[in-house]
């Protein structure tokens, strides 16, 4: 029986904010608890190659996470096929999934849910304390799925 890491995918609207802060956590926090993963993020825009927003990378940095090198992506059927669970951050990104990566959709889980809220606002344009509530509860959200995650890997079919 072979093992694979488990392959996250965080999805958000313009993956500047939100996925690639939950992506940011989910890397850190795996790792400080030796759990093997792969984390991606994406955005329902298709916004291609752009930073994380400024006060994303600043409150992300000021916990140790840095978001410096991120560069926003889209989402196609090769992301959504190699993803084992794609966490989004509201029920549009959710319908979204549905219309445009049917046979994927089952992935699809809202991220909120495993810290205690429905859906993840959205900070950008807000002041920093909107990215620093974000940013807290995606953490609170990502503590909350590691659990569910197996510690050996995923199973791999030879």
């Amino acid at each position: 029986m072979q093992r694979r890491p488990h392959r996250l995918l965080f999805l958000c609207t313009a993956n500047i904010c939100r996925s690639p802060m939950a992506a940011g956590w989910a890397t850190a926090l795996a790792k400080a608890r030796g759990l093997p993963v792969e984390v991606r993020s994406g955005g329902t825009m298709g916004l291609i190659g752009r930073p994380a927003d400024p006060l994303a990378v600043r409150v992300m940095g000021e916990v140790g996470v840095d978001l410096s090198a991120h560069r926003s992506a889209g989402v196609d059927a090769s992301v959504m096929g190699w993803a084992d669970q794609v966490f989004v951050m509201e029920l549009r990104h959710q319908l979204f999934l549905a219309e445009h990566h049917p046979s994927e959709a089952h992935k699809g889980l809202q991220l909120g849910s495993l810290g205690g809220a429905m859906e993840v606002p959205d900070p950008v344009g807000g002041w920093r304390w909107r990215f620093r509530r974000s940013r807290d509860l995606l953490r609170r959200c990502v503590e909350g799925l590691l659990p569910h995650l197996d510690p050996a890997g995923v199973v791999v079919e030879a």
